[in-house]
């Protein structure tokens, strides 16, 4: 990507957008206009940045190591921001910080992200790429949240990796009117859902796509039954 001018940068982005995102169901102008505004570039590993614009998952190899994990690719990334119905003032929580790019996507068009990475090695990848792409209404915290993460209520939630099955701790952190995406199963056979939380006691689930993603790391994942 250092190769490469501002220009060619820019072509390849719009690339992405419209060869690869577009023609995936997305056509929600907050998320599009959020594609074109958050520079993914900056968000992926310096080694990778080639790749950036890739329909690909992009492998998290940082100075200090691999961390077994990727960035999703870019017509994932999307379809998840399109499929929370995010207004401007939501409050929402992401599980699974990675590089802080899905999180920056979401951030140019809520109000407030809570996001959650169990690496420390990524919180601070992400809180710097983060810092120097001047968002700031992205905090980001270290530890476990397969199950939800404090006490607070959200208008949206997102799980950026796969769960075997749904926990109602995770389900009941969602406000009235409260939207929560998840991918649910176990590869090869996997199912990306939206959760909405209809009244105090019930919810409404609609099934969105097929996908494979990786398991969301955390020692609380394997207590999980199908």
């Amino acid at each position: 990507m250092n190769a490469m001018s501002l220009p060619e940068i820019e072509i390849a982005r719009f690339n992405m957008i419209e060869q690869q995102i577009k023609p995936w169901d997305v056509s929600d102008t907050k998320v599009i206009d959020a594609l074109f505004a958050v520079n993914r570039e900056r968000f992926t590993p310096t080694a990778m940045r080639a790749l950036a614009f890739s329909d690909l998952e992009i492998p998290l190899i940082l100075p200090s190591g691999d961390t077994h994990q990727t960035m999703l690719s870019p017509k994932i990334e999307a379809r998840f921001a399109q499929a929370l119905d995010l207004l401007h003032d939501d409050c929402v929580l992401e599980i699974g910080t990675g590089s802080g790019y899905q999180a920056a996507l979401l951030a140019n068009i809520a109000r407030q992200i809570t996001s959650v990475e169990i690496d420390p090695k990524l919180v601070a990848f992400a809180q710097d790429n983060l810092r120097q792409s001047h968002i700031n209404q992205v905090t980001v915290e270290t530890g476990d949240g397969c199950k939800g993460w404090g006490s607070n209520e959200y208008d949206a939630i997102l799980m950026t990796g796969s769960l075997p099955s749904v926990p109602d701790s995770l389900k009941y952190q969602l406000r009235i009117g409260g939207r929560l995406v998840v991918v649910v199963g176990h590869a090869p056979v996997m199912t990306a859902i939206k959760i909405t939380r209809t009244t105090a006691a019930s919810f409404e689930t609609q099934t969105l796509f097929e996908t494979v993603i990786k398991p969301l790391v955390g020692p609380h994942v394997s207590q999980f039954k199908f």
